[in-house]
């Protein structure tokens, strides 16, 4: 088996809030493997973005962070934050969402790329101007000489996804958390960002996290999957498994809510309800109000994620008749 390079247990975030304190990360179990792209999927809100700031330890007061993210032996999250900063941006690098909003709009890209050389390299002025310029060819953006001078509203929504790439990878990480970067492109551009983090995984040797809520980027791009829905993680298995055999009712509302061609046309199914209140959560599931296979034990008692077969794992007392269902439909 490829040797788990991220280890992440009971994994919380809080944050205060006037309803009481806000639980957006409620206790997440994960591990990543060396070489591989995992997918982290879920609604919005679901606790997916935080999850990764927790790891890298920005989720700065008065939010809270408990748990424990083994990095290749070593607890990020007992680390000082000069050691914490050595990794984060040199091994562990994250592309964040909305790049027009994550890159400084004063800076052109060629500094904003310099900082991380400069901060995680030894290199001197002209070879980080070098490798900047490797870095843009690398990531695709054409005429790189000129490009580095360029500010950030220069640039398109897919060459600043590019640009932002390139900033991530200057240090060559082991990890890249990818944050949607895929959003608000359209299908040509996403496709092209798609195969060019899996050729850079390639290339690297990386393992990548992609956060998404679009199940067909999970399909095209990731090895395995994790399922998260009120800050916790729900399901966890291969790609082709889960979307195969899901085990968890709300993976299953998830795949059944994606349009499928080739047949007749039939009306999309979707999650009746919505997500509970981050400072009100239920007693038992969170996802018992949403779920038609909801019993007295799934309201009253909250189920752990546990082990279903080779290299799976669902929070869920009824997963059997889940997977029926699926069978069936």
């Amino acid at each position: 088996m490829t040797e788990t390079v991220l280890s992440i247990r009971g994994l919380t975030a809080t944050f205060p809030a006037s309803g009481g304190e806000a639980a957006a990360v409620a206790g997440v179990d994960l591990d990543l493997r060396a070489g591989e792209v995992l997918g982290l999927v879920g609604e919005s809100g679901s606790g997916k973005s935080v999850t990764l700031r927790a790891v890298l330890g920005l989720v700065r007061p008065p939010g809270r962070v408990g748990g424990q993210v083994l990095w290749q032996g070593r607890d990020l999250r007992t680390l000082p934050e000069p050691a914490l900063r050595r990794v984060r941006g040199g091994e562990i690098a994250m592309i964040f969402q909305e790049p027009m909003t994550a890159l400084n709009p004063v800076l052109p890209i060629g500094l904003q790329i310099d900082e991380s050389l400069r901060t995680h390299t030894d290199l001197g002025r002209r070879a980080r101007r070098d490798r900047a310029r490797e870095l843009l060819d690398l990531v695709g953006i054409p005429a790189a000489t000129r490009r580095l001078d360029d500010y950030p509203h220069q640039f398109s929504g897919g060459m600043r996804q590019r640009a932002m790439i390139a900033i991530a990878l200057a240090s060559e990480p082991k990890l890249l958390l990818a944050d949607e970067p895929t959003t608000a492109l359209d299908v040509t551009i996403q496709d092209q960002i798609l195969t060019l983090l899996l050729q850079l995984r390639d290339r690297l040797g990386m393992s990548v996290i992609l956060v998404t809520h679009d199940l067909g980027v999970v399909a095209q791009s990731c090895d395995r999957m994790a399922v998260m829905y009120a800050g916790r993680v729900v399901e966890t298995g291969p790609v082709a498994a889960v979307f195969e055999r899901p085990r968890h009712a709300y993976t299953l509302g998830l795949l059944n809510s994606v349009p499928r061609g080739g047949g007749p046309r039939l009306p999309l199914r979707s999650i009746e309800g919505a997500p509970p209140p981050l400072t009100e959560r239920p007693p038992g599931c969170a996802f018992a109000p949403r779920c038609a296979f909801a019993t007295p034990r799934c309201r009253s008692e909250r189920p752990a994620l546990e082990s279903v077969g080779p290299d799976a794992a669902v929070a869920c007392f009824e997963s059997d008749r889940v997977a029926a269902a699926k069978d069936a439909a």
